[in-house]
Parts: C-alpha cells; sequence; structure tokens
C-alpha cells in the first residue's frame, strides 16, 4: 500500500498500465505523485461511452470514476478524424471495422475507404482530450467541476502500411512534416512520436493545470 497522501493521487480512467507510464512522463508529474487506475481502488464496470465527440466521452469517464472515487479523476478520449471520411471513424476511431475489430481489421478498412485519393485528399488528424473531474468543485451548472484540455497531429493517410512500430493506424499516419510518402508513426521511434503526438500536446496543456492544483 502506498504513503502517499490522497490529496497527492490522481485517478486516471483506464485499466492500461501503459497508458499510466505513458500519461506520467508526459506530464512529469512528481515521483510522489500516485497514479492510480480503477482497479487499484476495486471499481467494477465501464461507463457507457455514448458521446459523439472525443470530449464529450472523457467528460463522461471522468465523472463516472470521479464519482465512484471521490478522488481527482483524469481520463483521455482520442482518436482518429479523416477529412474525406467526414472526421470519420472518430468516435468509433478503436470499432471502425466493427466492436470486435483488430488494428488490421481498422487499417484494411481505412485504405478501402480512401482508394484512389491523391495524397491531397488524405488528411486527417488524430486528436486527444483530456477531461479532468474534480469531486470536490461545483461546476458552473452543478455536478463535477471539469477541465479540458486537447491536442492534435496533423498529417495524411498513407496508401500503404509502413513500419511496426506504435499501434492503431500509427502505420497509416504521415504526420504534416513529411511529404506524401514519407516515414509514417509507425516508423518514429518512441521519442519521436511523443514530440507531435496528440496526446503529448493535450498534455502538455493539462500539465500546468495539475501543477497550479499541487501535483
Amino acid at each position: 500500500m502506498s504513503d502517499a497522501l490522497p490529496g497527492r493521487r490522481l485517478l486516471v480512467a483506464t485499466r492500461s498500465r501503459h497508458k499510466l507510464r505513458e500519461l506520467r512522463e508526459l506530464l512529469a508529474l512528481g515521483e510522489d505523485v500516485e497514479l492510480m487506475a480503477p482497479d487499484d481502488l476495486g471499481i467494477d464496470g465501464e461507463p457507457d461511452e455514448t458521446g459523439e465527440t472525443f470530449e464529450t466521452n472523457a467528460r463522461i469517464k471522468a465523472r463516472y470514476y470521479a464519482a465512484r472515487s471521490g478522488l481527482l479523476t483524469l481520463a483521455d478520449d482520442s482518436g482518429l478524424e479523416v477529412d474525406a471520411l467526414d472526421g470519420g471513424p472518430g468516435v468509433r476511431t478503436r470499432r471502425y471495422a466493427g466492436d470486435d475489430a483488430t488494428d488490421a481489421d481498422n487499417n484494411a478498412k481505412l485504405l478501402r475507404e480512401l482508394a484512389g485519393l491523391p495524397a491531397a485528399q488524405r488528411g486527417g488528424r488524430y486528436v486527444c482530450v483530456l477531461a479532468l473531474a474534480l469531486p470536490d468543485t461545483a461546476g458552473p451548472r452543478g455536478g463535477l467541476r471539469m477541465i479540458v484540455r486537447r491536442g492534435t497531429c496533423r498529417g495524411r493517410i498513407a496508401v500503404g502500411e509502413q513500419g511496426s512500430g506504435g499501434f492503431g493506424y500509427d502505420p497509416l499516419f504521415e504526420p504534416e512534416a513529411e511529404s506524401p510518402g514519407g516515414r509514417t508513426l509507425g516508423q518514429y521511434s518512441a521519442a519521436e512520436k511523443h514530440a507531435i503526438s496528440h496526446r503529448s500536446r493535450a498534455a502538455a496543456r493539462m500539465a500546468p493545470v495539475l501543477r497550479a492544483i499541487g501535483f
């Protein structure tokens, strides 16, 4: 059991230890800050992510776990928006090819949907929204006060997969600094990706908020 004070505990609305580690690195939190997952607190269940935007779903997750824990809670919702698909797959990023779709399934469907389009029409962006729920303060309409920060990484969808790094659509996503046919995020090192990723940009905007309240 940790000796950290309750005020130095931050609940992250994920069951992924990888995401916990990544957010600690990106937020540059002090070593005495304890990042916790719902499993650490015995919180069962998942909220229904019924929102039509990343922000709405991030708020849903932050509110759900903050209400059950009484702790400051940070939630992430993120995904891919493609211009030619009117912002799709959007909130269905992980379920684009079906509820049980693999990364390979999703990537294959995306390539089919964009088949034949030139580079100029293959633009898109990764989006990350971080929502911080403060359980001891009320928002302007009642309920939990929420602070939201957003980060984006613009680029384009390649005509085929390149690289085996990262996850999800990374082998198809060419950051805007690359020329068409250049490297995808699947070919970037972890440090290179962190320097430009949507999550790192959202975290950079959330970090001062956390520091201002004692983290």
